[in-house]
């Protein structure tokens, strides 16, 4: 599969991912771990509002929210994840997921095929159940994002 077919954030992310070496690629993994936001204010202490991903081996949880994107006209999809520190994979699967999707529409973030995990060349540092969780949180935002899109739509 190539990059083209990816939004343009999402692209730039895999194609860094490919550009490296195994270990280079972990090492990024970190960065993106290390990168990955705080929960805002108004969903800290309200455990209710978040969403477990339970295929992940760490506790990981998102939600998600629409806003109007700046240019006025289609509503955009923010990202949210609360994973531990010493979760560095499943935190860094969350920031690539952050990075690569906040912001963007309903249509783009259904656009990203579900097996785009693989393209990070990660498959055979990571196991296949730590992979696995990767997918099932792309899975959830995608599900997550198509209910609230036919609410509004």
């Amino acid at each position: 599969m190539s990059t083209n077919t990816l939004p343009a954030a999402l692209a730039e992310i895999v194609d860094d991912f490919q550009a490296l070496s195994e270990p280079e690629r972990l090492q990024l993994l970190l960065e993106f771990s290390r990168g990955l936001p705080d929960l805002p204010e108004r969903l800290l202490g309200h455990p209710e509002l978040l969403e477990q991903v339970v295929e992940c081996q760490s506790p990981l949880f998102l939600t998600i929210e629409q806003e109007r994107r700046d240019d006025g006209g289609a509503l955009g999809y923010r990202l949210f994840f609360k994973a531990p520190p010493e979760a560095p994979t499943t935190r860094g699967f969350a920031g690539v997921l952050h990075e690569g999707l906040d912001g963007l529409t309903a249509a783009e973030i259904l656009s990203v095929p579900d097996d785009m995990p693989e393209l990070l060349g990660l498959t055979r540092a990571i196991t296949p159940l730590r992979m696995r969780g990767m997918t099932a949180m792309l899975g959830r935002i995608k599900r997550k994002v198509a209910a609230a899109d036919r609410l509004h739509s």
